[in-house]
């Protein structure tokens, strides 16, 4: 599994039922996308559920390398290019992967935390609790799936969830799901990665 995101943060005016728009008319194009798990098209809303800002920024779970280059290079996210220009997207490796006691509910929230890897720490015992994390995130009420992921150039682990509910039981930035793709997600490998 391998995760990634970027974000496009837009002016504190900005109306966003612009980005709903978008999404209610190309959500869809990714339903089926080869070597994708799980895509969530998100947005923060500024003053809304603790967001500073006015923010789109999709996760996506991938199940193949070429599936997520062929995005990338293969056309689709040339629109949010041409549209907010080009975003830093981050990219983690998969440590974690489980299906939410709500796993057949629709996802409506997601969370996504962001913690680093401190110096001096066994990396083997700090990977082992954030895949922990993730089995403990999946067990509860109104979790529809959760995983966690590394980057290792920064050192740092994220931690991503999508929840049924609009009172999600995870620490992070919350966003609303406006649309989930999600033609892959039951290759997805469950459990810890390694």
């Amino acid at each position: 599994m391998h995760a990634m995101q970027y974000e496009f943060t837009l002016p504190a005016d900005y109306d966003m039922d612009v980005i709903r728009s978008r999404v209610a008319r190309v959500g869809h194009l990714l339903d089926d996308w080869g070597g994708l798990g799980v895509k969530a098209y998100l947005l923060r809303e500024r003053g809304v559920r603790g967001s500073a800002v006015n923010q789109y920024g999709p996760f996506y779970l991938w199940n193949t390398v070429e599936g997520m280059n062929a995005f990338l290079w293969g056309g689709p996210f040339q629109g949010p290019v041409n549209d907010f220009g080009r975003p830093r997207v981050r990219q983690w490796t998969g440590l974690a992967y489980e299906e939410g006691a709500a796993a057949r509910s629709c996802a409506a929230f997601a969370v996504r935390r962001r913690q680093p890897v401190p110096e001096g720490v066994e990396l083997a015992v700090f990977m082992a609790e954030a895949a922990g994390e993730t089995t403990r995130l999946a067990q509860r009420d109104g979790a529809v799936l959760a995983a966690a992921a590394v980057d290792t150039r920064a050192w740092e682990v994220v931690h991503f969830s999508l929840w049924e509910a609009d009172m999600p039981e995870a620490e992070g930035d919350v966003y609303q799901v406006l649309h989930l793709s999600s033609p892959g997600r039951g290759a997805l490998p469950r459990g810890r990665q390694w």
